[in-house]
């Protein structure tokens, strides 16, 4: 696991979860591999039947020198046509947004993001899943007991 969008979970409700391919250039990898990745604020856009992930910083690679690209630029995700063509109609049709839940690499050493189809909660709704989790907690602590 590289990384993992923590707030991901928590601000929306996940629908459907789907694996998808990155279009990197080299240095990004290896500072990928150095855990200098941020998934926070990052989401995926739908550009010209392409998908593309947008907000995602990857730090320079220090090594690197002019071969470094810009840490904030698109990123190309590859998927399947039908995938894609899903989710443009599900975006347009039910307001829902495609957000990254983790990046990770693959037993062949391939970089992969877990992206989810997923609808916005609002705060009552962060609220009942913090008291279940809280809930949940406390009946942990009494089976251990």
């Amino acid at each position: 696991m590289l990384a993992v969008n923590k707030s991901a979970r928590h601000d929306y409700f996940i629908e459907e979860v789907f694996e998808a391919g990155l279009v990197l250039t080299g240095t990004e990898i290896k500072s990928l591999r150095q855990g200098k990745v941020s998934l926070a604020e990052s989401y995926a856009k739908l550009i010209d039947e392409e998908l593309f992930i947008v907000g995602m910083n990857i730090k320079p690679y220090e090594q690197g020198n002019r071969f470094n690209v810009d840490p904030m630029r698109l990123r190309k995700l590859l998927l399947h046509k039908k995938e894609l063509r899903y989710l443009y109609k599900e975006t347009k049709r039910e307001g829902l947004t495609i957000v990254p839940l983790n990046l990770y690499l693959n037993d062949r050493g391939i970089v992969k993001m877990e992206i989810a189809l997923a609808k916005g909660k609002k705060l009552y709704d962060k609220r009942e899943s913090i008291a279940e989790r809280d809930a949940e907690r406390r009946m942990q602590r009494i089976k251990l007991k």
